[in-house]
């Protein structure tokens, strides 16, 4: 059984023009990546109203996952880190623009022009440090900080993830909830080995009835309700809340500060080597209202 890909080299080492032309001309990939892309147009939840969307997607390799963007009506921007899986992509003559770059680095795009991103099997890739300077939580800092600013108020995006367990998951979610994004998880066909699939489910901006998180799917391809759903693995949908969470209240003594901390904070100015004014019975003495 061969490791998982990212574990073996860097994304833009480990799909080098050989393994680019392979991994896009097999059939199998194919299929699975238009029905990971399908899904994630479906759960992106864009209204149906003819009006063609620009969307992003992240990861976008050979434009795999961009050819179901397209046929679904509608345009799109590709970002890859592979020079040489881009490559394949613009011989493919595909109809979105490309962008090389690296994702852990922030998106450099426009505040809030694109309607919803989707990515498929890129953002466990952020995890790992492949580089001396890499550190993976400064890296899904900047990836998710720049979404959020890219995308519309209100906006969606999905990103299907391969976490090689559930503190990665975890990693990813905390993460986007730390940027902003509503959302959670959203798990088809749970209790299946092949088919099990994760998508991160994100809204961009405050909670409101569209940041509800859709149901996953079950063996028999339907839907199923949120109540149907019981344990943390085992969930469908793992919904977590926005990040607007109440502050911590702050310890402050009713009659402020104190002469103790006062004294305190003037004798560190003094190790310090700045002139402070001498303690005196009248230090941090309340001033009455009216001389």
């Amino acid at each position: 059984m061969s490791s998982r890909p990212e574990l073996q080299a860097p994304p833009e080492i480990f799909y080098d023009d050989t393994e680019a032309r392979k991994y896009t001309s097999s059939s199998r990939i194919a299929a699975i990546q238009t029905e990971l892309s399908e899904r994630a147009l479906e759960l992106l939840a864009l209204p149906d109203d003819g009006v063609p969307r620009l969307l992003l997607d992240i990861g976008c390799g050979s434009g795999l996952s961009g050819e179901t963007i397209t046929e679904s009506g509608h345009q799109w921007i590709g970002l890859d880190i592979s020079h040489s899986m881009l490559n394949v992509a613009l011989e493919n003559e595909v109809e979105g623009d490309l962008l090389l770059g690296d994702m852990g680095q922030g998106l450099a795009l426009r505040p809030g022009v694109i309607d919803g991103a989707i990515s498929i099997s890129a953002v466990q890739w952020l995890c790992n440090a492949d580089k001396s300077s890499h550190e993976p939580r400064l890296r899904l800092k900047a990836f998710f900080g720049s979404l959020y600013r890219c995308l519309a108020r209100g906006a969606r995006a999905v990103l299907q993830v391969y976490p090689e367990n559930l503190a990665q998951r975890e990693l990813i979610l905390s993460y986007a909830m730390r940027s902003g994004f509503a959302g959670g998880v959203v798990v088809d066909y749970p209790h299946s080995t092949k088919k099990r699939k994760e998508y991160l489910v994100l809204t961009c901006g405050p909670p409101s009835l569209s940041t509800a998180v859709p149901s996953g799917k079950v063996e028999d391809g339907e839907s199923c309700s949120d109540d149907e759903s019981s344990g943390d693995e085992e969930n469908q949908v793992i919904c977590i809340s926005d990040r607007h969470r109440p502050r911590k209240k702050q310890k402050i003594n009713k009659k402020g500060k104190g002469r103790e901390w006062v004294l305190r904070k003037k004798q560190q100015m003094r190790r310090k080597g700045n002139v402070v004014p001498p303690d005196t019975k009248y230090t941090a003495r309340k001033r009455k209202a009216r001389f």
